[in-house]
């Protein structure tokens, strides 16, 4: 009875000795090599939208597709396939359950080939992570491997790990990289028969991948079904449901959306893993589709642009920064959301509104739309054609170019330039040059995210912000109108009628209102859209990458109807559509033209023309002086005349001892040749009285064409190839002489200098010659074959 405890007690030191020598080994084996642990840079780069749906993956090193992923992101059904068909006892052996491994073992050696494998997760997480041969000494090699795992890692930690990197065909590991390439749906989502798909296919990822085999895949699939239901994890109603579904054929292939913004942000951030954006994936993958289908029948090389801002966050929602990523001759891959071109007229919501906040304008101000120089900058409008004596919200509506460069020269362009940088506009000027009167007509270089980051002032009380593309972007925002200012610019092209449709005439059917500016640049390089809702703000640009022209795209015809597309098709929210309170700071005032002030304190004999205008802290600027005009300057003329006669009488006058002083209001003297008959007549000065000296007030301002008379006809001579050609001159002015062939710009001449034309246009025209001194005069004629 005795013989057992000493045998024991002379064993027992050596078992302790034995035990602590093992120990021992083993801690040394684990210094010496320790387990071949993932780092953060194995993995691969996956950009996300706001709701978790990849964008685009970026493969590691090696080339491998690998989302990251965890078990609480992970459908509950994908996890109980897995552990009941892989692993039951995954949560309770120590990385090894040599009970699975005896009875492989012997169903090995009794059918001669494999019929069950005896690895746990464990041990398919240390082959993943450290690759082993089928023999007795790599088996070994897995069962240390896992042993050393378990030691390192939690349950949840090592579960991650085959969650992420268990592989599933090609160069596709992890289960949420699967779901997605082959399902098309985060792994969060995943049906019955989607998950027993899922957790069978690393067995065999080459035998069973579903877009090469999948009736192999099926095959195992309900097989993974079968044990769900004998084991009970799944009723027999589920598993029979299951069974009915389809195996997906669906191509293998990662998501692309958003291609440009996430590789921007990978670049920003190379060592990320997972990249959360701000944007919407169905919005982003629907305007993508738009896009490619709106852009399609332009000519090759031609790409565009378009972005979504949310104006409340400032987060950008949709980002399209070329019409097909990866397309040579539309040179897609370059982003043309942070490119630099010219904004064409895309900057003159915010010169109207810096205007009004220097009390220079209200809505209503007089401006003279017509031939001007300024300083030797001779500006003409797209359409070449001027119109003459216009409201300042006309001018910003249509997109004038004379009342603009005006405005800016007297608000000046290094300011507004620096107001803008300080918004957050960046303009670009080439090397060495500063801000002049061109850049409001494009002459300079800006950003589209740029753009529709100040845009978004007009609907946020003035103040600008920058696009933030991620949640961890800071948020930027900076004033650049006053909110009243913001107003009243945004009211007026909030009233600016969608093309086609004239104003009041358009039943939105609930659409909320959009204020929306376009833009061309010179050479039709650039065409432009940006507009905004309560809501969002949306910018689309179109043009070529290399800055070639696109002769007949510009911002109306080509940018404009997608943009109106892609607001229309945001969400709305009650009350997107109801209109919004005028501030405090806007009041509307009767202004009466030419003199531009309130009606209430014009005299009635000098309000021409009655006007409802919208005012910025009560400030009723007047009309502007003019620059050029020698003689008389616009606004209240003076004079004094014979109380008896009512003829004029001027200084030195003598025997009008009974004097009347009188008062007039003036029209630009620019503008002459588009008033009517009563306006001119209204604003003549009576002739002088009988000895009075000249004062030269009394010049009409009349020039005479040489070379052509009122309502001649003309004819091509016989055997010319050309019409009739003309040699004109204006008479009547030393100053500059602008042409206009049907209030079209045709030439300039200065003083009597002449010029040749050939009036090849068959049909009725007229011909204006207009003086910088205010002189002008109109001829009719008609050309005949």
């Amino acid at each position: 009875m005795q013989a057992k405890p000493r045998l024991l007690s002379r064993f027992l030191p050596w078992l302790r000795w034995g035990t602590a020598a093992l120990l021992t080994l083993l801690l040394v084996l684990d210094l010496a090599f320790p387990p071949p642990l993932p780092q953060s840079r194995d993995t691969s780069t996956l950009v996300v939208a706001r709701d978790g749906t990849p964008l685009r993956a970026f493969a590691d090193a090696e080339g491998v597709w690998r989302y990251p992923a965890d078990a609480d992101a992970i459908s509950p059904l994908y996890l109980q396939a897995l552990l009941t068909y892989e692993d039951r006892w995954f949560w309770r052996h120590p990385g090894i359950n040599p009970w699975a491994l005896l009875r492989a073992g012997k169903q090995m050696l009794r059918e001669r080939r494999i019929v069950s494998g005896g690895s746990t997760l464990t041990m398919q997480v240390a082959r993943i992570l450290d690759p082993h041969t089928r023999t007795p000494w790599g088996k070994l090699k897995q069962v240390l491997r896992a042993l050393q795992l378990e030691a390192h890692l939690d349950k949840t930690q090592i579960l991650d790990l085959y969650l992420e990197r268990a592989p599933y065909g090609g160069t596709i590991e992890g289960v949420e990289a699967a779901s997605w390439a082959y399902l098309g749906k985060p792994a969060a989502r995943l049906s019955h028969a989607e998950a027993a798909l899922l957790a069978v296919l690393p067995q065999s990822p080459s035998r069973l991948r579903p877009d090469r085999h999948p009736e192999a895949a099926r095959q195992a699939r309900d097989k993974v079904l079968a044990r769900m239901a004998d084991l009970g994890v799944w009723s027999a109603e589920e598993v029979a449901d299951a069974r009915i579904e389809p195996v997906v054929t669906r191509s293998l292939r990662q998501p692309l959306h958003a291609a440009l913004l996430a590789q921007r942000l990978r670049s920003q951030q190379p060592r990320a893993a997972h990249i959360e954006t701000t944007l919407d994936s169905g919005l982003q993958r629907t305007l993508e589709e738009r896009v490619a289908a709106y852009f399609s029948q332009l000519p090759e090389r031609t790409s565009a642009a378009l972005l979504v801002m949310d104006n409340a966050t400032l987060e950008a929602r949709a980002y399209v920064g070329s019409v097909a990523f990866g397309d040579k001759q539309r040179l897609g891959h370059v982003d043309m959301v942070q490119a630099w071109r010219s904004p064409g007229s895309t900057l003159k919501p915010f010169l109207y509104g810096m205007a009004l906040d220097d009390g220079l304008i209200h809505s209503e101000s007089l401006l003279v739309d017509a031939p001007q120089s300024f300083g030797g900058y001779r500006p003409g409008n797209f359409d070449a054609a001027f119109n003459g004596p216009v409201g300042a919200a006309t001018a910003l509506r249509l997109s004038l170019n004379v009342p603009a460069v005006d405005l800016l020269d007297r608000v000046g362009p290094s300011r507004f330039a620096a107001r803008l940088n300080n918004a957050g506009i960046k303009l670009r000027f080439p090397r060495g040059t500063q801000p002049n009167l061109a850049l409001i007509l494009g002459g300079t270089g800006a950003r589209l995210e740029d753009l529709v980051g100040a845009f978004a002032a007009l609907n946020r009380e003035g103040i600008a912000g920058r696009v933030r593309y991620t949640p961890d972007d800071p948020l930027v925002e900076r004033r650049l109108v006053s909110p009243g200012a913001a107003w009243i610019v945004r009211d007026i092209l909030e009233s600016n009628p969608r093309p086609g449709y004239g104003a009041g005439t358009f039943d939105t059917g609930g659409r909320p209102p959009v204020a929306w500016k376009t833009g061309t640049s010179y050479g039709y390089r650039d065409a432009w859209a940006i507009g905004g809702t309560r809501r969002y703000t949306v910018g689309v640009w179109v043009g070529r990458p290399d800055g070639t022209p696109l002769p007949g795209q510009y911002g109306a015809v080509t940018a404009l109807p997608l943009m109106f597309e892609v607001i229309d098709s945001l969400p709305r929210q009650p009350g997107d559509a109801a209109a919004r309170a005028m501030p405090a700071s806007v009041g509307e005032v009767e202004v009466c033209w030419p003199l531009g002030i309130a009606a209430a304190r014009t005299p009635p004999a000098m309000c021409q023309r009655r006007m409802q205008a919208l005012v910025l802290d009560e400030a009723v600027p007047p009309t502007f002086a003019e620059r050029e005009a020698r003689l008389w300057q616009s606004g209240r003329v003076r004079f004094e005349v014979d109380a008896r006669s009512g003829l004029r009488v001027s200084a030195g006058c003598e025997g009008h001892a009974q004097r009347a002083e009188r008062e007039l209001a003036r029209w630009p003297a620019l503008a002459s040749p588009w008033l009517s008959q009563a306006q001119r007549q209204a604003q003549r000065l009576p002739p002088l009285a009988p000895g009075c000296p000249p004062d030269e007030r009394g010049n009409d301002g009349v020039l005479h064409v040489d070379g052509l008379n009122d309502r001649a006809t003309l004819a091509r001579a016989p055997g010319a190839t050309h019409g009739p050609r003309l040699q004109l001159r204006a008479l009547g002015s030393e100053a500059t002489v602008e042409w206009l062939l049907d209030g079209r710009w045709i030439a300039q001449t200065q003083g009597a200098r002449g010029f040749v034309r050939d009036f090849d246009e068959p049909g009725e025209h007229v011909l204006t010659a207009l003086a910088a001194d205010g002189a002008w005069t109109r001829v009719h004629f008609r050309v005949v074959r």
